[in-house]
């Protein structure tokens, strides 16, 4: 397929370009700044200007753009700015979709768990509602801006992904240092809920999902999350390291200000709509999970 990316640059995917182009696709990656070769498309999203009658007949599209969410501390105009760089991405590639024809298959458009918001130990599927959080109000109205594509005829799938093992980057490759250095520990009390999925097995649930007959939310999480303290307990483990010492809420809410309530916050989140597919999870429990981590 022709496959048109945004977000391409981050965490997911640059990994995610090398493995479509693997199996064979097309790829376009819409950028900001002048292309650098044939495979680029340049894009404003905050302006709106999005012509991709340039790249060809377009079957699919993975939507990843956003702001980092734990790259800057959140002051209103942080706040803002993960917002509309979601919404305003969103907005723009679903309008540019519209317009084609053919139209595109499918739309693969990232969201997050956070839409469930703070749950406690509350078991989360697709079905349930969403959240109060200023997380879960963002997560709303980036899935809502993808709606027109449903609506002009695409299938959309809207990926709400967990906290990504990644050796690389995100929350996890921050933390993997601290715990080769010693000093890693459970957050707060240990007992919130992390719905999490390898970077390995999230790229395997979109490259499913492109072919896959789903349609609407998707939990993009290993179908066994886990108390924070145990994980942090399989970190430690597989690195020959102690994890005994909590880091208090009060030291992270130092560190990242409000960030601090998405890493303390619990969300067990489970993956109904990808198992009931037919998707098979490489890492499906923690303790593959943190192998793979570690080993990468």
């Amino acid at each position: 397929m022709r496959v048109v990316v945004t977000g391409a640059s981050g965490l997911i995917g640059q990994p995610l370009l090398r493995r479509l182009r693997a199996d064979g696709h097309d790829v376009v990656q819409l950028v900001r700044r002048p292309p650098r070769g044939p495979g680029e498309l340049q894009w404003d999203p905050a302006a709106g200007d999005l012509d991709l009658t340039a790249a060809g007949p377009v079957d699919a599209a993975i939507n990843l753009a956003g702001a980092g969410v734990g790259d800057h501390r959140w002051t209103d105009a942080y706040k803002e700015t993960i917002r509309t760089s979601r919404v305003d991405a969103t907005t723009t590639l679903v309008n540019a979709l519209a317009r084609l024809e053919p139209k595109p298959k499918v739309l693969l458009s990232a969201s997050g768990v956070d839409y469930y918001g703070e749950r406690g130990d509350e078991r989360l599927t697709e079905t349930s509602p969403p959240g109060d959080t200023f997380l879960a109000e963002v997560c709303v109205a980036w899935e809502a801006a993808a709606e027109p594509a449903r609506e002009a005829g695409i299938r959309v799938a809207t990926l709400r992904t967990g906290l990504v093992l990644a050796p690389g980057g995100g929350a996890f490759g921050r933390l993997l240092p601290l715990f080769r250095a010693g000093v890693g520990g459970p957050m707060g009390t240990g007992r919130a809920w992390w719905s999490w999925i390898t970077l390995e097995d999230h790229i395997g649930a979109v490259r499913f999902l492109l072919d896959a007959d789903v349609d609407g939310p998707v939990n993009l999480t290993a179908p066994q999350p886990v108390r924070n303290r145990e994980l942090t307990r399989e970190l430690a483990r597989a690195l020959h390291r102690p994890a005994l010492v909590p880091v208090p809420p009060f030291a992270l809410r130092i560190a990242v200000g409000q960030f601090a309530e998405v890493v303390l916050g619990s969300r067990r989140v489970l993956p109904e709509v990808l198992t009931a597919a037919g998707h098979t999870f490489r890492h499906p429990d923690i303790h593959a999970g943190v192998e793979w981590l570690v080993r990468s």
